[in-house]
């Protein structure tokens, strides 16, 4: 699955569909529904489907990435 950026969006759009969201992060819608039913990615619902605001987006991965760092034998470490 190949990723979209979403941080280089000129498009305008401030918010993307559910495959959108799955497409930009790279992972599976299912994977965006099971997120959003634990309250990882909260969805606007202001219309009849779901829709993530960019900034949301951005929020979530903010908030779930992890830095790795490199120890000196090359292995990586939380």
């Amino acid at each position: 699955m190949n990723a979209i950026n979403i941080f280089a969006d000129r498009s305008g759009r401030s918010a993307l569909a559910r495959e959108e969201t799955a497409k930009a992060l790279g992972i599976p819608v299912s994977t965006i529904d099971k997120l959003a039913a634990r309250g990882l990615l909260r969805p606007s619902r202001a219309t009849q489907r779901p829709l993530y605001w960019v900034e949301e987006i951005r929020r979530f991965l903010r908030e779930t990435t992890v830095e790795m760092k490199t120890l000196e034998d090359g292995r990586t470490a939380r």
